[in-house]
């Protein structure tokens, strides 16, 4: 009788929305830095685009070091406020801090310049990372139905939609109000960044207040010696359900974020105005907004994975639709920047998967880190960030563009290639490995069934 109730566990509105303030938060940090940061650094600090690539692979190559790093730390803290909550009340004031060094103009220049850049990356990378593993490993701790962590993550999604289409609908016309100028100047980019480093504090600390880790599942090994941090990285390697999410994670990362970071690129130089981000960045986050509305209803219908496929296909179909189309024509981009938009909930699937496969590695190998296995997605996501960030600027200079000056048609194309094109093969490819994910819901309520007994037989 208790394992059925545990499957039938009920979505609280409170928890799912207050849940979600956390993600407004992320994304409040995180949007304005993987949207604009590459061409605030190339067409304000005048970085060259080598500097940009050294600065993104160090930072991030650095990260995907330090994640299996916190997400061991994250695991192994206790106290009265419980693991993960501590870090989603302490961290944010320093993210805030980095946010807005890292959009500062410093008087130096030469190598003093990149340093400066470079350190104030890596702090805002490092305090995003203590923020958002712990915020995604939370979800495991305040519900244990596989469907209601959907709705939960669903919940996250939404907030991140939201915020997303507030950062994209006001952040560049706030950029150049404050710039003065109709092209984006230092001091716009910084007062932005100060709003949004102000605004996302008290989402971050109402979603720590409400969100108590009450779901506590222990593992047989919790109660013995602790594992060493390769110790566990070896044992949740063997999770093949858990490395298929994380490549997914990877890929797709790379597609979206590359995109995204690359698309005012695409607007200024390919279609020809700034003014024209505003307009493809709220259609599609409107649009993702409505594709992360569907989540809960389109998961439980077509399971996790199949949706996931779902999107998959739509977003290449639209992509190379983009391509194709030419830049003038802004109804089409519009139309086809809001199907975008819906296919970019895909991310928020595979965060549903990863909570599906701590199960499973508890389940099958007797491990459960919450933390180290959020640690492999955004280790994921940081390494996609890090690929895309110094790749995607080298590609882009490799087309012949040169700052704030019209560009040749051969490079126009070639943007527009990298743009569109490149993400739909990334995209195509994360989907490959899909085919093989095993984990339906009538596998997970076995699974969670099963712990459930094991951890009442213990308890005994």
């Amino acid at each position: 009788m208790e394992n059925q109730v545990k499957v039938q566990e009920k979505t609280s509105m409170k928890t799912a929305v207050f849940y979600s303030f956390g993600e407004v938060g992320s994304q409040l940090s995180w949007a304005m830095i993987n949207s604009y940061l590459t061409i605030f650094y190339t067409d304000v600090v005048g970085l060259t685009a080598t500097a940009v690539s050294i600065i993104m692979l160090i930072a991030r190559v650095w990260d995907a070091i330090n994640d299996p790093m916190m997400g061991m730390i994250a695991d192994r803290t206790n106290t009265r406020w419980g693991k993960f909550r501590p870090y989603l009340m302490f961290a944010p004031p320093f993210l805030a801090v980095f946010n807005v060094l890292t959009f500062t103009v410093f008087p130096v220049t030469g190598m003093a310049k990149v340093l400066l850049c470079l350190v104030c990356y890596i702090g805002a990378g490092m305090s995003y990372t203590a923020v958002c593993i712990t915020y995604g490993a939370i979800v495991n701790r305040i519900a244990r139905d596989s469907q209601v962590r959907m709705n939960y993550t669903s919940a996250r999604a939404v907030g991140s939609s939201v915020t997303q289409f507030v950062i994209g609908a006001v952040a560049m016309p706030l950029i150049l109000y404050f710039s003065g100028s109709d092209m984006p100047q230092a001091r716009g980019y910084f007062i932005t960044a100060i709003i949004c480093s102000v605004a996302m504090l008290p989402f971050f600390w109402l979603c720590a207040y409400n969100c108590k880790e009450t779901v506590v599942v222990e593992t047989p090994q919790q109660s013995g010696p602790k594992r060493s941090i390769l110790q566990s990285l070896k044992l949740m390697s063997k999770n093949k359900m858990l490395l298929i999410t994380v490549f997914c994670v990877f890929i797709g990362a790379a597609s979206t974020m590359g995109r995204m970071s690359l698309l005012s690129y695409y607007a200024i130089y390919v279609v020809g105005s700034a003014a024209v981000i505003a307009p493809l960045f709220s259609a599609m986050n409107i649009f993702n907004f409505i594709g992360c509305l569907l989540l809960p209803m389109a998961t439980k219908i077509f399971g996790k994975r199949n949706w996931l496929i779902i999107l998959n296909v739509v977003q290449i179909v639209a992509f190379v639709l983009m391509f194709l189309v030419p830049a003038n024509n802004m109804v089409f981009l519009i139309a086809v920047s809001c199907i975008i938009g819906i296919t970019n909930s895909a991310a928020n699937v595979c965060t549903g998967m990863l909570s599906d496969c701590i199960e499973y590695g508890d389940w099958k190998y007797g491990i459960r880190e919450e933390g180290l296995t959020y640690a492999y997605m955004s280790f994921g996501v940081k390494l996609a960030t890090a690929v895309t960030g110094s790749v995607g600027v080298l590609l882009i200079a490799a087309t012949g563009f040169v700052p704030n000056a019209e560009q040749a048609e051969a490079t126009k194309m070639g943007i527009n290639a990298i743009v569109n094109l490149l993400p739909a093969a990334l995209v195509f490819i994360s989907m490959i490995p899909l085919f093989f994910y095993k984990l339906n819901k009538k596998t997970m309520d076995k699974i969670v069934a099963e712990l459930d007994a094991r951890n009442a037989a213990k308890a005994e």
